[in-house]
């Protein structure tokens, strides 16, 4: 009744309050920086602030801290993820429109925050939380991630829900051995749960959201990006405010000693997108840089490879219609259907292209590449003839010095943070004194022995390889021709040679092993095992990965072949 002004996003007059005193508009939710004023002193003594997304906290006497959520956490460290994300040229609105939409749709789904308290249940209140006349003294703790309200049909956008009858006997019990409230709740979840809040969780709720917003960046650039320290991840909890503090059980909820793995992420998020009941996502069209084309002339470049596989690459996807947004765009829902990879499904694309013109099966290949050497030394007018065994040294010397570069940063990392972790004013000057000297110790033996020193953090760039044409040492092969393994039949470029073997004649049932194929390096020519190393590196994946995605592929090409003659015996050899 005290405020008249109108809504800024429906300009209708109808506010209500929510828990924490500010106006919000009953016709489309929108909630406003105005609070109301207190025009009573009558206040009851025992009244209690019971919810987690106000940002009031007593302030204890010892210096402990506030007193916070797990959630409170993982919300701080998707806002830090989602401005750098912002910062790496990821459009504006994936923060405060997609990202944190689909949090706050987490937090109504788990019953952690934003729905009705449950019927019947006398909750303790927590032992921390102050009346509100005795927090009109204390400072206000700086806001998190702005939360945005869903739709209509989701009631009382702003009411908030406790974190069960357990809360109470948690705040007493777990008070000596973390820092959060809950974080022994947390703990006690079942580990297997795909659901249960962790660290790798926050990069699959980032790649939803860049799926959604359909982004040039795929998950392993998002991994990889990561693991370059462009994106909070390691030790990101040191960002924390100072009077979050972080002991016990928080430290392995948020400390992270591993680095994130594809299938993981991936599929918490399939998981993670069915468990918020989202809609299909956006579609991914031909003009989208996820659809196959696209990512092959990306992969295509970053391996070095001839610019004219790019027409084989497409004919592949058009063949078998992988290409179609039905099958590429995400349908939650949908369970009967695989959930593309979609850097993983573009490089076993090129990978077939590659199997169907040089075969790669340790012979063939090689007597290719001595055709095309005897032919570009005859003949230096044309262009040059693509030569396997020349493009198979370059990039060898290449990837190794890479690889080794790559597995010597990862095997010198630091896993411990920077910054010294103390739990209270006493001990702030010793941990930070016997920091220092250790700082000092290393410093010093770094001198004498020359060891390692880290190194500088590269500049993002969606490509890890520099080939350029204008290289005079020949080893840029974009522009060379594919003439010496093509033959026109028919008015059509075609193969010289018509064999295929098949990575597998049987896929394997996923619902046994989780697997279509397996793999095993000793199994397989090395020119097979070496392009896909080539792949598994510039992914940051296993080469199982993309020889389960090769073998996909090659079943849906030569489907007929394999599944249309029972008569026949067929082996490997096609």
């Amino acid at each position: 009744e005290d405020y008249h002004e109108r809504c800024v996003q429906c300009s209708e007059v109808n506010w209500g309050l929510t828990d924490g005193g500010r106006f919000y508009c009953r016709t489309c939710h929108n909630v406003t920086e105005r609070t109301r004023e207190i025009v009573s002193s009558a206040v009851t003594s025992n009244t209690r602030i019971q919810t987690i997304s106000k940002g009031l906290r007593k302030q204890e006497k010892n210096d402990e801290g506030w007193e916070w959520y797990v959630c409170e956490g993982f919300q701080f460290v998707l806002q830090k993820q989602a401005e750098a994300l912002e910062a790496l040229g990821v459009c504006p609105q994936m923060k405060d429109e997609i990202l944190c939409n689909f949090w706050r749709r987490y937090l109504q789904k788990s019953q952690q925050a934003y729905c009705d308290r449950p019927a019947g249940e006398s909750i303790k209140v927590l032992s921390g939380y102050e009346s509100s006349t005795d927090m009109e003294s204390e400072p206000e703790r700086p806001g998190l991630l702005h939360l945005l309200p869903l739709s209509e049909s989701d009631g009382e956008p702003l009411t908030d829900c406790s974190f069960g009858s357990s809360t109470g006997r948690v705040s007493e019990s777990t008070s000596a051995c973390s820092g959060s409230v809950d974080g022994t709740l947390h703990a006690r979840k079942n580990k297997k749960d795909k659901l249960r809040m962790s660290m790798p969780m926050t990069l699959s709720f980032c790649y939803m959201a860049l799926l959604w917003l359909r982004e040039s960046m795929t998950l392993s650039d998002l991994l990889r990006f990561v693991v370059e320290g462009h994106i909070p991840y390691l030790n990101v909890f040191q960002c924390f405010p100072e009077k979050m503090k972080l002991y016990g059980l928080d430290l392995k909820i948020f400390c992270v000693e591993s680095w994130p793995v594809y299938e993981e992420v991936h599929d918490k998020m399939v998981h993670l997108a069915a468990f918020l009941e989202l809609p299909r996502f956006p579609d991914i069209t031909e003009s989208c840089f996820l659809h196959p084309d696209m990512l092959c002339m990306k992969y295509l470049m970053e391996a070095n490879l001839p610019d004219e596989l790019h027409n084989w690459t497409c004919r592949v996807v058009k063949k078998i219609h992988i290409g179609e947004a039905d099958f590429l765009t995400l349908v939650p829902e949908n369970k009967s259907t695989r959930k593309v990879k979609y850097d993983v499904l573009a490089a076993a694309v090129i990978v077939v292209v590659l199997k169907l013109l040089f075969l790669l099966d340790d012979h063939y290949e090689w007597l290719l590449s001595d055709f095309a050497q005897e032919r570009n030394k005859n003949n230096k007018e044309d262009g040059p003839y693509f030569e396997f065994k020349k493009w198979y040294k370059v990039i060898k010397n290449t990837l190794d010095v890479e690889q080794k570069k790559m597995d010597e940063q990862r095997a010198k990392y630091l896993w411990r943070c920077e910054k010294p972790l103390f739990y209270s004013a006493k001990k702030k000057s010793k941990v930070l004194k016997r920091r220092q000297i250790v700082v000092n110790l290393q410093n010093q033996f770094g001198k004498l022995s020359g060891s390692w020193q880290p190194a500088e953090k590269p500049n993002p760039s969606s490509f890890q390889f520099n080939w350029s044409e204008e290289n005079t040492d020949g080893s840029c092969f974009h522009g060379h021709s594919l003439k010496g393994v093509l033959q026109e039949k028919c008015g059509l470029l075609t193969v010289m040679n018509p064999d295929y073997w098949l990575c597998t004649v049987k896929l394997c049932t996923e619902k046994f092993c989780g697997r279509l194929a397996h793999y095993r390096d000793v199994d397989f020519p090395q020119s097979y095992h070496f392009v896909l190393r080539l792949f598994s590196f510039l992914l940051r994946i296993q080469p199982s990965c993309i020889h389960e995605e090769v073998c996909a592929i090659e079943h849906k090409l030569f489907n007929k072949k394999l599944y249309k003659k029972p008569k026949h015996n067929p082996g490997q050899r096609k």
